[in-house]
């Protein structure tokens, strides 16, 4: 058997020198979770990238930077989520354990209630002002 095979040998060992191999469609299940998550927060960023430029060339408020920045940190915070939530499930099948319940999705939940209604409250706003 050569290094490559051993299930100690896989990184990180957190991980993978724990327990014993699940069955793969469950690894490869977890795996694909964490892939939409990155996704999501890759979109996120891309598209803070995105309204910024446009808010930079087109002149407009001062807000849409703030949402941009909202944006991009958003996706950073639920790329480093998918990475946690996929060990803690990973080393969770590993030891035969119930999985771990979804920590991030409550707190995401109410960030986004929250920041939808500041936004619309400022929309409401700038437009009674006019």
């Amino acid at each position: 058997m050569s290094g490559r095979d051993e299930p100690d040998a896989r990184r990180p060992r957190s991980v993978y020198g724990v327990g014993s191999d699940p069955d793969v469609r469950y690894s490869l299940a977890n795996e694909r979770t964490a892939l939409a998550w990155l996704r999501t927060g890759l979109g996120l960023v891309a598209g803070g990238i995105a309204l910024t430029s446009f808010a930079s060339f087109a002149d407009l408020s001062v807000l849409l930077d703030v949402v941009a920045a909202v944006a991009c940190v958003g996706g950073g915070c639920l790329a480093a989520y998918a990475l946690v939530a996929w060990r803690r499930n990973e080393r969770a099948m590993r030891l035969g354990r119930p999985l771990p319940p979804p920590s991030a999705l409550p707190v995401i939940v109410v960030g986004i209630v929250a920041f939808a209604a500041l936004v619309g409250a400022y929309a409401i706003w700038s437009g009674s002002t006019r």
